[in-house]
């Protein structure tokens, strides 16, 4: 079995890895790291939880530390894309712990935080700028930062880059970057845009994929229900003996913080993380989730993406997405570390195409076409009707009804799992 220290990493990395309790490195990794270390580009195919971020940061402070230079005001030498304020203040993290032992320094810029610190920091010089794009483009149009002695361009999570619509900051940000580099493209998934990004951007790159594979140990299930009985069965599902701790998915950001009004006014802990939270608010919800102190978390994709926090029990689509790569982004936030994990989605009448999606991604069926058979997990027999109407699917309120209604829900519900 292929060790770091096999891999020829600089001595501060190793240390810090075992410090950090790695010792041997994921497919990926292993993959990646020697073509990196031979200063080639590359492009890394990987799903959530692979261990991309070390795959890139380690190569990277390894060039770093062998090749020294003192760090220049607004000149970084390395430059880290990442879509999301909360996946670039985990890739500074996980630099600041590998390179705890290298005389490196590494500045955060991302939106939702003070500007005019973000510029005092480059102005002291950065060896490592891990970025968003909006904020970096910003600080560009305003002289506060030059690329121009950038040696390591990473972009990260390539492909909700896109989806997000950042195409055109990319092209801005890389028509700044001196030809003579070394650029890293990772993603989840491979859609022919990046395709014809990578081609434009990379020189002769080594391709690194990984196999994607359905997650062994998250138990999937949907739930065919309407729309307006998916708050009382979150409810009851979050009191659950099984439910320690949840990443509940919605759609939107008004969604969101509705869903946290509704199960805090049920008693139970909840928060919200979107766009709309400034990153005081995001970073306080994270850390009070990470700590326990709030049990459940609610979020948006946009904010979610980059999360990794381990003993999640269940993840809950609240909302199908409408990228069916993203579910598996999504349920991929349980099961971290080895250890086992639930998904819960519910599907309205209206979501049966976002489904349909899913199952052809991930080659899983759940159920619930026109006969709904599949078997349930409770005591109910034979399918639910996924177009009940009456009494029982008016919306629930706060407080003692929605605990009321959570019940009378629950009981009728059908769990769908994958049909083998």
């Amino acid at each position: 079995m292929t060790t770091f220290h096999e891999l020829g990493l600089a001595k501060p990395i190793l240390t810090a890895l075992i410090q950090e309790g790695h010792e041997n490195p994921t497919p990926i990794q292993a993959a990646a790291i020697p073509a990196l270390l031979k200063g080639q580009d590359l492009l890394g195919i990987a799903q959530t939880g692979s261990g991309k971020t070390a795959a890139f940061t380690l190569p990277l402070l390894h060039q770093l530390i062998e090749n020294p230079r003192k760090a220049r005001a607004f000149h970084p030498r390395a430059l880290i894309l990442t879509p999301t304020r909360e996946l670039a203040g985990q890739v500074r993290d996980r630099i600041c712990a590998y390179g705890a032992g290298a005389r490196l320094r590494a500045g955060l810029v991302i939106g939702g935080a003070p500007i005019n610190k973000q510029k005092n920091l480059i102005r002291r010089g950065v060896d490592i700028l891990i970025a968003t794009p909006g904020r970096l483009v910003d600080l560009m149009k305003q002289g506060a930062v030059s690329l121009d002695a950038v040696e390591y361009f990473v972009l990260d999570e390539v492909d909700q880059m896109l989806d997000m619509g950042f195409i055109h900051a990319i092209r801005a940000i890389t028509a700044k970057l001196p030809k003579a580099r070394q650029s890293l493209f990772f993603s989840a998934t491979m859609p022919r845009e990046i395709e014809r990004l990578a081609k434009s951007l990379l020189r002769d790159p080594v391709r690194v994929e990984m196999k994607r594979q359905a997650p062994p140990k998250i138990d999937q299930s949907v739930m065919f229900i309407t729309k307006q009985e998916k708050i009382g069965a979150l409810t009851k599902i979050a009191r659950g003996e099984a439910f320690t701790s949840g990443l509940v998915f919605s759609r939107t950001k008004h969604g969101a913080d509705k869903i946290v009004k509704n199960l805090n006014g049920a008693g139970l802990s909840a928060q919200a993380i979107h766009g709309n939270r400034s990153q005081g608010q995001r970073e306080r919800a994270l850390k009070a989730f990470k700590s326990g102190d709030t049990r459940i978390l609610v979020a948006t994709d946009i904010a979610a993406r980059g999360i990794d926090i381990q003993g999640v029990s269940h993840v809950i689509n609240f909302d199908l997405p409408n990228v069916p790569e993203t579910y598996v982004h999504r349920i991929g936030r349980t099961a971290r570390a080895g250890a086992t994990g639930t998904s819960i989605s519910f599907c309205s009448p209206e979501e049966r195409a976002e489904l349909r999606a899913i199952e052809r991604l991930t080659g899983e069926r759940f159920g619930g076409s026109k006969s709904e058979k599949a078997t349930s997990g409770n005591s109910r027999k034979g399918p639910r009707r996924p177009h009940r109407k009456g009494k029982g699917t008016k919306r629930p309120k706060v407080d003692a009804a929605v605990h009321r209604e959570a019940d009378k829900t629950i009981n009728n519900l059908t769990f769908m799992r994958p049909v083998t």
